[in-house]
């Protein structure tokens, strides 16, 4: 027969009070996260619209101007693609310093990250254009419209909306990719957690509210491309989900 074990009331309290003590901490140290919270979105989202907004040009450049812009701007691409986001981080903070330009850690990581990210997002928009093909662009140009004019009213709003899946995975991708920031001195969330570890040497618990952050702002962001996925689908081009 088996037995019930009692139950423990000192043990009871003693996790209970362990519970509260890390409350405690990460209720004194609230000021510091939600700092480091402002840093990162600050970063990400800066980041994020500087290599959305360049990656259109060098996507619509690739696809449509001469050979040889064609071929830099594909080279640019594969570049920013092909090398670590932590080795972008250190060229930009201690490159220009080699030359005499003094440049922040904040700048560092906006330009490293937002250029890695332009690479990737042109690589998506490229596919999206090819997507379209040329038939509308030339009956267009048919009709008196300018290359500037069709581009920019024909193929980028089609460009954009079969690219919001893509969009949302980078986005994803962008806000993580704040993290590695703190390499080069820049006092994001993460950085501001491994200062209160220090303090408090408490790490389990600022590191699971960290991830908690981290995953309400990605989902958060993910859920507003699902929308605007929807809002702006494609009659004829919807996949089933």
């Amino acid at each position: 027969m088996v037995t019930a074990r009692p139950y423990n009331t000192d043990e009871g309290v003693r996790v209970l009070q362990a519970l509260i003590d890390q409350m405690l901490i990460l209720w004194s140290n609230s000021s510091a996260l939600l700092k480091g919270l402002e840093v990162t979105l600050e970063l990400g989202f800066s980041f994020f619209a500087f290599g959305f907004l360049l990656a259109i040009f060098i996507a619509l450049g690739i696809v449509f101007a001469p050979k040889y812009v064609s071929s830099l701007l594909s080279g640019f691409s594969w570049v920013f693609r092909s090398l670590p986001a932590i080795i972008l981080l250190f060229i930009f903070y201690y490159g220009p310093a080699r030359i005499g330009l003094d440049i922040s850690p904040f700048w560092a990581a906006l330009l490293a990250l937002g250029l890695r990210h332009a690479g990737y997002q042109a690589h998506y928009f490229r596919g999206a254009i090819q997507s379209i093909g040329t038939g509308q662009l030339e009956a267009a140009r048919s009709l008196g419209m300018s290359l500037p004019r069709g581009l920019f009213e024909i193929i980028l709003p089609q460009m954009l909306r079969f690219s919001l899946p893509a969009s949302a995975n980078e986005y994803a991708i962008t806000i993580k990719d704040t993290s590695l920031a703190f390499a080069i001195g820049v006092v994001e969330i993460l950085q501001q957690g491994k200062y209160i570890v220090a303090r408090e040497y408490n790490p389990l618990a600022v590191y699971i509210t960290i991830a908690v952050i981290y995953w309400i702002i990605t989902r958060a962001g993910t859920r507003i491309f699902a929308y605007l996925e929807e809002r702006y689908m494609v009659p004829g081009f919807d996949l089933e989900r």
